[in-house]
């Protein structure tokens, strides 16, 4: 229900204790003058010296150092490693553990490398990069039990603000251990000290909904937000043991009221808003988001998504371009540009620039996964088609490689498609013809070839087809609807398509598609009033032209021909080659 769960805020290394919160001077630093970053490197330098043994390298020494390395360098690891080892335990330097571990990094080594590691904090338990090291070594194997002490001594050494970053980077450490159980104890130990704080009664909170008790996570929740009324995680872990979700809505809207600036609330109650379908409101929330963080791509890539859904291409366009060029700037962050570029993409052609199109697809990064470079390949093919060089666009689908018979399908139904909006229909179904024999068991393609039959006015072939798709995928509500829609826009067997298109209906009860489906088999049928309100439905959902005219025609026959000439101009100005809509005025002997 709630997309969003509650999660440990932004914190420091778990080696850092002690250490005073980001942007607060210790007393003690408070009446240090300043000192610029060459400056404190180099007193790090020499209090790192300062504990570290003096240890005297003699020729032996040294030649045992040199020869390690050397034939490290030359492919061997486990002579080199075990000198260094023994070195480092002979010389208690810890240096020489370090760098044991990195040799045993390298060869892959699991178990030496946390030999080496558990010495080397062993020998400078101060080092922050050695206990680091430690800790994520330890966690993740069967002796967990050494980590104890090194956490109850951060947790106790800590400052109060400081404690609470640390107990929730402690869970989190503790979540990645193979023995859970044994993890959980001892996260309760560890926090049975601090049990009134509030990061602790999340914590509790958190553990008792991993065993399943929903009622002792809420109550702790409670009693964390009653610690601290301005504290997201807590509202955040109450949301998220609260089931109904419109009680949910009612916590989110008075913590927000309370605290306006609470961006992690207001990131899970947009969240929550898009999963009731309230994407005039969820939307209101993630701008409001991007007000307060404008380069925080991912409300941007949440508001380029609303703004498709929404229709609103010239909204989903600014943000998905703003996504992208954000991104652009910070080659660190991991995150995929591929969908929002295949999306501009495809928003650049709907508004007629192809170029724009072609260049969009260009940024798709060459690393991405094989189904996206796939789907590139194809939408690039298809806008080359749209230029009109159906001959480059085909040879474009022919360059595209793959033993993936599924993938093979859809190159034949990308060029037969390429072919259908080029109106070489018959090209096309002599395609999807051999497509189809080649792969019989594909019903994508074998619905595909139907649409295509129905166009050439094969109608038995379609009926075939149709109903094999339905053999072979019985929950392929598409077809059901095809059919039934064929036979209502025919005038034939209107009871059966009523019942082919209600069956769609029962399957996607939200699809506008199966609702103009239904909306038109009830006008076939005589029943206006149902028919306005199906097709009404339908159009409010989804602005398409085709559903325009239907809707228009059905107006126009219940005697408000203003409102249908509205919607028959809008579905013109949309699409001025539009089928239906030319048909419909034919038959009717009417003009716009």
């Amino acid at each position: 229900m709630l997309s969003a769960c509650a999660a440990a805020p932004q914190q420091q290394s778990l080696a850092a204790d002690g250490q005073a919160e980001v942007g607060q001077p210790s007393a003690q630093q408070a009446t240090e003058p300043a000192l610029d970053e060459e400056e404190l490197a180099a007193k790090q330098k020499a209090e790192d010296e300062a504990r570290l043994p003096k240890v005297e390298l003699t020729p032996t020494m040294l030649e045992q150092m040199m020869k390690a390395e050397f034939a490290f360098r030359n492919g061997d690891w486990q002579g080199p490693y075990l000198t260094v080892y023994n070195l480092a335990q002979r010389t208690r330097d810890p240096r020489l553990a370090r760098r044991a571990a990195e040799m045993a990094v390298a060869a892959k080594q699991a178990d030496d490398t946390l030999a080496a590691v558990r010495l080397w904090y062993q020998l400078d338990p101060e080092s922050d990069e050695a206990t680091q090291y430690f800790v994520g070594m330890v966690v993740t194997s069967d002796k967990i039990g050494e980590l104890e002490p090194i956490f109850e001594q951060r947790l106790r050494e800590a400052t109060p603000a400081r404690r609470g970053v640390l107990l929730f980077q402690v869970q989190q450490l503790l979540g990645r251990a193979k023995d859970k159980e044994a993890a959980i104890a001892m996260l309760e130990r560890l926090i049975a000290p601090y049990e009134n704080t509030m990061e602790a009664r999340i914590v509790h909170a958190q553990i008792a909904l991993a065993r399943g008790d929903k009622a002792l996570a809420r109550s702790e929740a409670q009693a964390a937000l009653a610690a601290r009324p301005d504290a997201e995680i807590a509202l955040l872990m109450l949301a998220q043991t609260t089931e109904d979700e419109a009680q949910v809505v009612a916590l989110m809207q008075k913590f927000l009221k309370s605290y306006p600036k609470a961006d992690d609330v207001r990131a899970a109650y947009a969240r929550v808003l898009v999963n009731r379908k309230d994407y005039t409101g969820a939307r209101r929330e993630f701008e409001a988001l991007v007000a307060s963080q404008p380069n925080n791509v991912a409300h941007l890539y949440a508001l380029g998504i609303l703004a498709t859904q929404m229709n609103d291409a010239p909204g989903a366009e600014k943000y998905f371009t703003r996504f992208v060029e954000v991104l652009g700037r910070n080659p660190d962050d991991e995150r995929d540009p591929s969908r929002a570029l295949l999306i501009l993409s495809q928003l650049a052609e709907e508004r007629g620039d192809l170029v724009g199109a072609l260049q969009w697809l260009d940024k798709v990064p060459e690393g991405t996964d094989p189904q996206t470079r796939f789907n590139t390949q194809l939408r690039r093919a298809h806008v080359v088609g749209k230029g009109g060089d159906i001959a480059s666009a085909r040879r474009l689908l022919t360059e595209v490689k793959t033993d993936d018979p599924a993938q093979q399908a859809q190159l034949l139904a990308a060029e037969a498609q390429l072919l259908r909006d080029a109106d070489q229909l018959h090209e096309a179904y002599a395609v999807m013809e051999a497509a189809t024999q080649r792969f019989p068991k594909n019903p994508d393609l074998l619905y595909d070839f139907a649409l295509l039959a129905e166009k050439l006015g094969k109608v038995d072939v379609m009926e075939a087809q149709l109903r094999e798709v339905m053999a072979q995928a019985p929950d392929n509500h598409h077809a059901y609807n095809a059919l039934g829609y064929s036979l209502a826009e025919r005038n034939v067997r209107l009871q059966e398509a009523y019942g082919l298109i209600a069956k769609a209906l029962d399957m996607a009860p939200d699809d506008p598609f199966i609702m103009d489906s239904m909306g038109w088999i009830h006008y076939r049928m005589g029943n206006l009033g149902e028919a306005e309100k199906f097709l009404r439905r339908a159009y409010d959902l989804r602005k398409d032209p085709e559903i325009a005219v239907h809707l228009g025609e059905v107006l126009w026959q219940k005697g408000d021909k203003s409102a249908a000439q509205k919607l028959w101009r809008e579905a013109r100005a949309k699409d001025p080659k539009n089928d239906t809509l030319r048909t419909t005025l034919a038959r009717l002997r009417l003009s716009l």
